[in-house]
């Protein structure tokens, strides 16, 4: 029973590793897939829509996964499932840059990729509880931030100096480690139990909650509602925005368009890790709305500079603003479903719907600035991009409420963990 601590601080560092490898793997499936379509004479238009199948697929997968994620105990098994999913996928992608394969993949990412966020998520909140979950989110973005970035310096190399089809063949050859840092994570459900016993402590970190709230309740509540609005006007602004600029890139760079791209990715994968655990810990001080406030507002003016610039050497300076945005919204999703929803036994269902409206907005994302782009070209898109982030900051200022007190006000243990990994 001893041993039971070290079991969880084991599964911590593995949990670590896994949010790496996770991030190697779905860097691959970002901006090199429109910079890899386009040097196989993809126009933007179809850029856009082989993506929206990908996105949409996620969008109405999202609720059912969270839901079975809610209901499964073993959530490493539906993590590794979706791992192998997405090797096929970058297989499929690499064997043949066609309609008909690309569309396959995409759909089939789409729908191994909504598994993946609340399953980690779920492991996360198991082996921690709600009041350490904002720190253990900073650690889990600063992870993966890490990994992108390793990831896109690698795959650059391997697209600049190898071929773009190269990208997918080692986003394949990275599911590997990712699915061993998976083994590794205990059985936090056994784990976090006995350790509990051991330091005589409050209630058992994963036991279910007494009272299950109805679906329906969840729909009711304003926060949830709001911040849902604000989720799919952040992903319309944002989902399209760098794929656009790749695409740009390739039409108008010979050399170095890879590299160009991997600096895309690394800059603000930097951003991220370095401000994730701050964002964690500050959430917690200040709450939630001045972060979303700052996070978002990075948005419009990341899409007016891209609208501006001229060089595509200046595209790298410019993701510093996503890196804002995406160490906000990535620690933020997931720990204000556990303020709204943790204690109703639906947190795994609320992050599936916060989901489904990002796959909304994202939907439309690329598909609207794609054909925008093809009609009017690339700068009205932008400044339509720029529009809708505008849109989501007035959102946030002037209708979501502060989730933190709702957790503030709870008795000093929270009310509810979710169910074992």
């Amino acid at each position: 029973m001893t041993n039971a601590p070290m079991a969880i601080s084991r599964s911590l560092r593995a949990l670590d590793w896994l949010n790496f490898f996770l991030a190697n793997v779905q860097t691959g499936f970002g901006p090199f897939i429109a910079s890899y379509l386009t040097a196989n004479k993809w126009t933007q238009g179809e850029i856009g829509v082989a993506l929206s199948v990908g996105t949409a697929t996620a969008m109405l997968s999202q609720v059912p996964a969270g839901a079975l994620i809610d209901a499964l105990r073993n959530k490493k098994a539906a993590g590794a499932a979706a791992i192998i999913a997405i090797a096929a996928c970058a297989l499929l992608l690499a064997a043949s840059p066609t309609l008909l394969p690309v569309l396959a993949a995409e759909l089939f990412h789409g729908f191994a990729s909504c598994m993946l966020t609340p399953a980690i998520a779920a492991i996360s909140f198991a082996l921690v509880g709600h009041r350490a979950l904002g720190d253990r989110l900073g650690r889990n973005a600063r992870f993966a931030s890490i990994g992108s970035a390793f990831a896109a310096a690698a795959m650059g190399a391997f697209g600049e100096y190898s071929s773009a089809r190269a990208v997918f063949w080692l986003t394949a050859a990275l599911t590997v480690p990712a699915i061993i840092a998976l083994s590794m994570i205990e059985d936090t459900g056994r784990a976090a139990i006995t350790a509990a016993r051991e330091r005589a402590a409050a209630p058992p970190p994963l036991a279910q909650p007494q009272h299950r709230e109805s679906i329906a309740s969840l729909l009711r509540d304003r926060r949830v509602l709001v911040f849902a609005a604000c989720i799919a006007l952040f992903h319309l602004s944002n989902a399209a925005m760098l794929n656009l600029a790749a695409g740009e890139v390739t039409a108008h760079m010979s050399d170095n368009v890879q590299l160009v791209i991997a600096a895309c990715i690394i800059v603000p994968q930097m951003v991220v890790a370095a401000l994730s655990p701050w964002v964690g810990r500050s959430a917690e001080r200040w709450g939630r709305r001045p972060l979303l406030i700052a996070g978002f507002a990075a948005l419009p003016i990341r899409a007016l500079l891209f609208a501006g610039i001229s060089s595509p050497y200046l595209l790298a300076p410019v993701q510093l603003f996503d890196g804002i945005s995406a160490a906000v919204f990535g620690v933020m999703l997931p720990l204000i479903a556990a303020d709204v929803a943790g204690g109703k036994g639906h947190y795994n269902l609320c992050i599936g719907l916060f989901g489904l409206t990002a796959g909304i907005g994202a939907t439309l994302s690329t598909l609207a600035a794609g054909f925008v782009a093809d009609r009017f070209g690339n700068t009205v898109s932008f400044i339509g991009l720029a529009a809708a982030g505008a849109l989501a900051v007035l959102l946030v200022w002037v209708a979501l409420p502060e989730t933190r007190e709702a957790f503030d006000d709870e008795a000093a243990e929270p009310a509810h963990k979710p169910s074992t990994t």
